[in-house]
């Protein structure tokens, strides 16, 4: 149930390549987060350059203005080993199929609990599922 934002420069991604990066995001949740094919909820922002600030080497990377922010909000319970299986998948896939750089695939994930998500209809969904169905 991953609700992801991605945050890119808007000169610097066509819409086929949104396309690419959308369904990298989508394949590597289902690789290692075991997300179901039909929970796919991602917004696409593009930004002019003035709303756009980045460290261009914090942490010793490397970033260039092919910066992606990634923000993945999901229910809590993965483990330190998926989550960087997953940093290291989605980059190197991204990498590989635009091509861009891995420096420039910025992953934040921030979980949460299923009473924090109504997927419709004034509801909260997730409480009513049995443990297993997420």
């Amino acid at each position: 149930m991953p609700f992801i934002r991605v945050s890119y420069l808007e000169s610097q991604y066509e819409v086929r390549q949104l396309n690419v990066i959308s369904k990298a995001i989508m394949e590597t949740l289902i690789q290692h987060f075991h997300v179901p094919e039909d929970d796919w909820f991602q917004v696409f922002h593009a930004h002019k350059q003035e709303e756009f600030y980045y460290s261009s080497h914090y942490l010793n990377v490397e970033r260039s203005e092919g910066l992606l922010f990634i923000h993945i909000t999901c229910k809590s319970g993965r483990t330190v080993e998926q989550k960087t299986c997953f940093y290291e998948t989605l980059a190197t896939t991204l990498s590989k199929a635009l091509p861009m750089r891995k420096e420039d695939v910025f992953i934040v994930l921030a979980e949460n609990e299923y009473a924090d998500w109504s997927f419709g209809n004034g509801a909260a969904q997730m409480l009513h599922r049995t443990i297993g169905e997420a």
